[in-house]
C-alpha cells in the first residue's frame, strides 16, 4: 500500500544515507523503521502491565484464592 508522508531534507539525506550504507532501497529503510517503532510501541505498552501491583501489599496468591472464593 502507498502512502504519502512530508518529511525534511534532512531527513531524506539521512535516509538516502543509510540506504546506500545498508544496499537497500529508502522504502525499506522506512518499513524497517515503522516495525521497529511499532514492535517498541507494544513492547512498552505490554511492559507497562508487568508490576502493576507491585508496592500494593496485596499478595497475588491470596487475592485470587479470595475472588474465586466469591464464585
Amino acid at each position: 500500500m502507498r502512502t504519502l508522508i512530508d518529511i525534511t531534507k534532512l531527513q531524506v539525506q539521512s535516509l538516502e544515507d543509510i540506504a546506500k550504507a545498508e544496499n537497500l532501497s529508502r522504502a525499506a529503510i522506512i518499513r524497517a523503521a515503522i516495525d521497529e517503532y511499532i514492535m517498541r510501541r507494544h513492547r512498552k505498552e505490554s511492559d507497562e502491565a508487568f508490576g502493576l501491583w507491585s508496592g500494593s501489599g496485596i499478595d497475588g496468591l491470596a487475592f485470587q484464592e479470595k475472588v474465586r472464593d466469591e464464585w
